[in-house]
């Protein structure tokens, strides 16, 4: 059928690779999953001194991704979506791999924020679970981060990502076999201690009411397949919906702690087994701190909601989570009431900074929707600096940006997002600085080198901050490579004499990178 879309999600963890395949029927729309794959990377193991990916791991892990890129070639799959979490962007040579991935493989790769990865879990989760309008809490524990989130089905009311991870902690605090009392009880209260904020957090927005919780991914599914066995005798298939309680958790904990690898990878059969002492450790004091009785396994996490990400951003969703697809402004805007910037203002300057580039499109860029969006979100925040002081702005929005947690973006879009904003004003972008190195690659360094340009000139149109232009048509002169902005004011005798004087100030660059002269005047 025409609705059907074969697509797959790829997901570079701290521990592990997975991949998803699924088949997108878009007119329902829904999506079935018609292979999997799994490849223990270790991509965490980095290096002690540096912190920085070692070699080996990201040879492993490039292997991996190859033997993926060969299954979504067999099965004809039309576009793959990938993601790198908590240990890629957490190296200092993490952007260097995302390259090389790109360069040896042809496989473009997404860097997200823990704040993101739990969004998108989310609405993994929502793709298999009704919550009945009930708040749930929901716990990812992968290799590098913990992830919890509170939803009721509709918009996710909190999400935080924590650094306490099953690879992380077992690097970090499990040095003997089995592990010793003194080590035991320094990874429990090292993990008591990480997750005490966003617990408390979690638990002043439940205000007193029973705690639901539900568990996704590796840790708790291995949790979930042992206990199986041990009270079933056998493990159900699939896991979707299975239950424990805490108490039986905590008894597992007390069996795990107390064997050695050899015993723990013959009891589990996986190997996982190596850490999921340390994630069955997260999941207890998680559940302790809560106050949660049991907790229910959901097989859907992190790559089904890139799978369901993608099907509201292409519109196939308007349903049950058309909330989503809004999530990008909403979280522009909360950073702009967050940082305290005239909205009125922001809202004219991304308004002109759209109608250039519309204009200006096909005939001096061929930048499409994505880029589109990205400029208006820098346009909205441009100003945001200010609100940490008005000397050097420019430089503080860029910071405030990168650092906002916007959700509904990957890193890669933040950056250049943040970038577009720094260079509002000021120097035009140069090799030399260092968050334009930041830029992933010479496509996106180019796009922010000319989407700033028109940002740059819509702040112009707006030099006394009063809306004071009611719309520009742009003109093309191509035998005199001339553009020419035809002004119409808001008010008929004003002049614009300000706007016009900051147009012909900050002019430079837009010739510069188009090789147009610029020209403007009012309209008659």
């Amino acid at each position: 059928m025409l609705s059907d879309r074969i697509l797959a999600a790829i997901d570079i963890g701290t521990n592990s690779i997975h991949m998803v395949v699924v088949r997108v029927k878009t007119h329902l729309p829904s999506m079935s999953i018609i292979a999997t794959e799994k490849a223990t990377v270790r991509l965490g193991e980095r290096c002690a001194q540096t912190g920085k990916l070692l070699d080996e791991a990201m040879e492993r892990s490039l292997e991996a991704l190859a033997r993926c890129r060969e299954i979504c070639r067999t099965m004809d799959v039309e576009e793959i979506v990938i993601v790198a979490t908590s240990a890629t962007r957490e190296s200092p040579n993490g952007l260097d791999f995302i390259r090389r991935i790109e360069q040896e493989l042809g496989l473009r790769v997404e860097i997200i924020s823990g704040q993101e990865e739990a969004r998108r879990i989310y609405l993994g989760v929502l793709s298999a679970m009704e919550l009945q309008n009930q708040p749930h809490v929901v716990i990812d524990i992968g290799g590098g981060s913990t992830e919890l989130i509170l939803g009721d089905g509709h918009d996710p009311l909190y999400l935080s990502s924590t650094k306490v991870g099953a690879v992380r902690l077992t690097d970090q605090f499990i040095k003997t076999d089995p592990i010793s009392t003194l080590e035991f009880e320094r990874l429990q209260n090292y993990i008591r201690g990480m997750l005490e904020r966003p617990i408390d957090e979690l638990k002043q927005l439940l205000d007193r009411k029973p705690v639901q919780m539900i568990g996704t991914s590796g840790t708790i599914e291995t949790l979930a397949t042992l206990h199986a066995k041990e009270k079933l005798g056998n493990v159900p298939n699939p896991l979707q919906g299975y239950e424990f309680s805490f108490a039986d958790l905590e008894s597992m904990v007390a069996r795990l702690r107390k064997l050695n690898l050899a015993d723990r990878t013959d009891l589990l059969k996986q190997k996982r087994a190596e850490i999921i002492l340390a994630g069955a450790l997260v999941l207890q004091e998680a559940m302790r701190l809560l106050g949660a009785t049991k907790i229910v396994v959901c097989q859907r996490s992190l790559r089904e909601g890139l799978i369901v990400d993608w099907m509201i951003r292409q519109g196939f969703i308007e349903d049950r989570l058309r909330y989503q697809s809004s999530v990008r402004d909403r979280s522009v805007l909360k950073l702009a009431d967050k940082y305290s910037i005239n909205l009125d203002y922001a809202k004219q300057v991304a308004r002109m900074s759209l109608s250039l580039f519309d204009q200006t499109q096909g005939v001096l860029h061929e930048w499409g929707q994505e880029e589109r969006s990205l400029l208006w979100a820098a346009a909205m925040l441009h100003n945001s600096g200010h609100h940490i002081n008005n000397a050097a702005h420019h430089k503080h929005s860029y910071y405030l940006i990168r650092n906002g947690e916007l959700l509904g973006y990957t890193e890669t879009e933040i950056e250049a997002i943040a970038n577009l904003a720094r260079y509002h004003r000021k120097s035009e972008p140069k090799k030399k600085h260092e968050n334009f190195q930041k830029l992933l690659n010479d496509r996106l360094q180019l796009m922010v080198r000319q989407l700033s340009t028109l940002l740059r000139l819509a702040v112009a149109l707006d030099r006394r901050q009063v809306s004071a232009i009611a719309s520009v048509e742009v003109l093309f002169y191509p035998k005199t490579k001339t553009c020419h902005l035809q002004i119409t004011p808001a008010d008929p005798n004003d002049s614009c004499a300000l706007e016009l004087w900051s147009l012909e100030y900050k002019k430079q660059p837009f010739e510069a990178q188009f090789n147009y002269t610029l020209t403007a005047s009012l309209k008659s």
